[in-house]
């Protein structure tokens, strides 16, 4: 089981790549070839450099609030010069062609929703292609992917949220009042700290009937004044 697990987080879910020996060039060719080559001729993109650069530098930013203005100085930075307006187009060509899902915050004004978003990959063997040091990075945009599959994702896209507003929480399902943290290991003080205050400190800002923190490999029960925070694995939880 935990090896099927860490296949499919380095790997992803695409058919074809569970029965190839040399899985990351297959990824590189699906992206390079049917993702780009599908974004770049059907909106008749000219700036090819442009929209590669942007890509990676999602990637890069990826599990983090990012606004449309921070993903155009970060293109500047490196040379990747494009206006704000090609800059939001860009983003809504790759979300139209299901290689980026944006999840809103849910504490957020309606212009902020839009953005000033969470952006994640349809699959973590793409989204790997892009990163060094990614398993946490990677963890988080497999349960992104999970949540969306259980509670479905479109352009409106109205079950599924992150919260930052004072205290940062990974996902928000307010529907079930459902509260989830993503984390490598809790092994780190700071980071137990930090993943944990923020889902005690929910309950006084929002209805929560559950908390889970969702690890690698790590699993116990965590209580305080509001009842208690699942800790378990992600394996585990896909599979219930």
């Amino acid at each position: 089981m935990i090896r099927a697990f860490d296949e499919y987080l380095r790997y992803g879910g695409l058919p074809a790549a569970a029965l190839l020996p040399a899985k990351r060039n297959y990824l590189s060719s699906v992206y390079q070839k049917i993702y780009m080559g599908d974004i770049i001729a059907r909106n008749k993109i000219t700036n090819v450099a442009g929209i590669r650069v942007l890509v990676r530098k999602m990637a890069e930013s990826v599990c983090r609030p990012i606004s449309y203005n921070r993903i155009n100085n970060l293109l500047s930075s490196v040379g990747g010069k494009l206006s704000l307006a090609t800059t939001i187009k860009y983003v809504e060509y790759c979300e139209e062609a299901w290689l980026l899902l944006r999840l809103r915050n849910y504490a957020s004004t309606l212009a902020d929703k839009e953005s000033n978003c969470k952006y994640y990959f349809i699959d973590t063997g793409i989204l790997g292609l892009f990163l060094i040091d990614k398993d946490a990075m990677l963890l988080e945009n497999l349960v992104a992917i999970q949540l969306f599959r259980i509670y479905g994702h479109d352009i409106d896209n109205g079950r599924v949220f992150f919260y930052n507003d004072g205290c940062e929480v990974d996902f928000y399902i307010p529907d079930d009042e459902f509260a989830i943290q993503v984390s490598y290991s809790l092994r780190d003080e700071e980071t137990r700290k930090r993943e944990t205050e923020a889902l005690q400190k929910l309950p006084n800002r929002l209805p929560c009937r559950r908390r889970l923190i969702l690890t690698y490999d790590e699993e116990e029960t965590i209580s305080d004044k509001h009842g208690t925070i699942e800790v378990m694995p992600v394996w585990k939880w896909i599979n219930r």
